[in-house]
């Protein structure tokens, strides 16, 4: 499934990368997530709690930062495992100055699906992505004041 999207933030790059790169600000960003723990300076692991139409799951698994360009962008590797089926992505995060106080940011990304995550079908998961990509950006624009 291919996870896409943009949204233009009002805070200059260094400001958006300032809190993509603070844990404690990034846990409160990302909708779902319950814990996010820093293991070295690109790797974290996590808990999320996502409800998926009728059904709500627990996810443990790992995030991982790669190709960094410091107020540019990053690749986030994750792997997500639960009862209701594991996710993977790749998802590829672009910074892109606007105007002097506006940063354009894009994802673009593969996530792979198993188990009955798999089989709830591209239209439920794809509406729940829409979802979390809306309150991500909602949250981060409450981060920046």
């Amino acid at each position: 499934m291919q996870l896409t999207g943009n949204h233009v933030i009002n805070a200059a790059p260094a400001e958006v990368w300032a809190l993509l790169m603070n844990t404690d600000t990034l846990a409160r960003i990302v909708p779902g997530v319950q814990k996010l723990e820093r293991i070295d300076d690109n790797s974290f692991k996590s808990t999320l709690g996502v409800k998926l139409g009728p059904v709500s799951a627990s996810f443990n698994g790992n995030l991982q930062m790669e190709d960094i360009a410091e107020e540019k962008g990053f690749t986030l590797k994750v792997q997500q495992n639960s009862k209701v089926g594991n996710a993977s992505a790749a998802i590829k995060i672009n910074l892109t100055p606007v105007a002097e106080k506006q940063t354009e940011v894009a994802f673009d990304g593969d996530v792979k699906l198993s188990g009955m995550l798999a089989s709830m079908g591209q239209r439920l998961i794809g509406g729940v992505a829409n979802t979390l990509s809306k309150q991500f950006f909602t949250n981060m624009e409450k981060e920046i004041v």
